[in-house]
């Protein structure tokens, strides 16, 4: 998944104002892919391009046990809650941060090909969304729009600027499933993905700028769009 997996930060932000802010809760959904890449940078962790190994991608995901097992997504979820805690001092929003990366190995068990795991050496599981491209594609659509349109029904503010994160966002989303297949897993695939991560996390930083959640109290603050 991609823009599914930022689905639950959405969801979170909806459910509470004490959940962190929108764009902290973008890092939260992406954080084990952020890593994962840096990992493959610096050869710590691997993947390789086998064209055909999915209906919908190209990609052999061989080696992440340290950002894609359970229980590495699990740690990294502790050290994002911890780091969570410490900047704003509120247990309940390093529970939702934490939740946010968790929601991650969950969402990869069901898109990818057996290449996840419990533990860095356990046998590999997942169900292969990944391998019905319209049904992968209608669940993530599914989804990421339904946990948009909740975020913006539980928040107000203007409407323009989730407008263009909406459409940054689907149009990131449209190249990754009908542009062309990448090639070879090199700097400047790792690079591109993880520009892509912080494009949508400044934009998601910019908007939940604009907008508060109905449970705050403020003068001056736009109803939200029907």
């Amino acid at each position: 998944m991609f823009i599914g997996h930022m689905a639950p930060a959405f969801a979170a932000r909806a459910i509470t104002s004490e959940a962190p802010k929108l764009g902290t809760l973008f890092i939260a959904a992406q954080l084990v892919d952020i890593a994962f890449f840096l990992f493959v940078l610096g050869g710590i962790e691997h993947l390789r391009m086998v064209p055909g190994i999915t209906a919908m991608n190209p990609l052999d995901l061989y080696d992440m046990p340290y950002t894609h097992s359970l229980v590495g997504t699990a740690a990294w979820a502790f050290g994002f809650a911890l780091l969570v805690a410490i900047l704003l001092r509120n247990a309940v929003a390093a529970t939702w941060a934490a939740l946010v990366v968790l929601s991650h190995w969950v969402l990869d068990w069901i898109s990818h090909r057996p290449d996840m795991t419990i533990t860095p050496a356990g046998e590999k599981i997942g169900l292969g969304l990944w391998n019905y491209p319209v049904a992968a594609i209608v669940v993530e659509l599914a989804i990421f729009g339904l946990a948009f349109w909740w975020w913006l029904r539980r928040t107000k503010g203007p409407s323009l600027p989730p407008v263009i994160l909406a459409v940054v966002m689907l149009a990131m989303q449209a190249y990754n499933w009908f542009g062309p297949e990448p090639q070879s897993a090199d700097p400047a695939f790792l690079l591109l993905g993880l520009f892509a991560f912080a494009l949508m996390i400044g934009l998601a930083y910019w908007v939940g700028s604009t907008r508060w959640h109905r449970d705050e109290v403020g003068l001056g603050v736009a109803s939200p769009p029907l």
